[in-house]
């Protein structure tokens, strides 16, 4: 007989990456683009508060008095701001700048900041990181693992993921110098388990053309099956 699972759910925190350019949309924040009566940074500040996911540190540079800020009410859970120096030194160089502030987390979603489907997205990595705790705690438990990332069309969804924090910290002291580093030199090494995304889950919106089949997804959820291949 195995032994007992632990009745301790492991702690989760959050890292949202929101610092790009945004040259595609004329220098507008992704996060801010409104589509389906919200932004991506609304839906993905509720759904982190929904799964009880802190704390959230989301990396970049918070949002000036003159942007289109979501309201005071769309932040459900506090939001700590930080930021990667020198600026936009890439994702890699950004993890590194969040990971000071996830102490005492075991494991922290790495998240894009323009997910169309952050709700699904957090809510399936959640629930994979927890059933993963759950595997390891018993005489039977299956090779641990330090990630858990969705894989869409073959490709690696690097900030769609889970990891172990302590792995992250290894990985960065293994890596050196973050700056200009792409996201795959940094995690691809690490034991992983895929969640295969069949349905879209993790679509971004890294161009114009994409946030029109975002509008269009969320004003119809069915057209999310007739998706483009990306």
């Amino acid at each position: 007989m195995g032994a007992a699972l632990s009745t301790s759910a492991p702690s989760i925190a959050a890292l949202v990456l929101v610092g790009g350019r945004a040259r595609r949309f004329a220098g507008v924040a992704k996060p801010l683009l409104e589509f389906g009566g919200s932004t991506p940074w609304q839906r993905t500040l509720a759904a982190l508060g929904e799964d009880r996911v802190r704390p959230v540190l989301a990396v970049g540079t918070a949002w000036d008095a003159d942007e289109p800020a979501p309201p005071a009410g769309a932040a459900i859970v506090p939001v700590i701001w930080v930021r990667e120096d020198p600026p936009f030194g890439g994702p890699a160089a950004a993890i590194a700048a969040g990971l000071s502030g996830l102490e005492g987390a075991e494991w922290a979603l790495l998240l894009a900041g323009d997910l169309v489907h952050p709700a699904d997205v957090v809510r399936t990595l959640c629930g994979a990181v927890r059933a993963a705790e759950e595997e390891s705690a018993g005489e039977d438990a299956l090779d641990p693992v330090d990630a858990i990332v969705f894989r869409a069309d073959g490709r690696a969804q690097w900030l769609a993921g889970a990891y172990r924090v302590e792995a992250l910290r290894a990985a960065l002291v293994a890596l050196g110098d973050p700056s200009g580093r792409a996201v795959r030199e940094l995690l691809g090494g690490l034991p992983i388990r895929w969640i295969t995304d069949e349905d879209g889950l993790t679509a971004d919106i890294d161009t114009p053309d994409d946030l029109e089949r975002a509008r269009a997804v969320l004003a119809d959820p069915s057209a999310r099956h007739d998706e483009e291949p990306r």
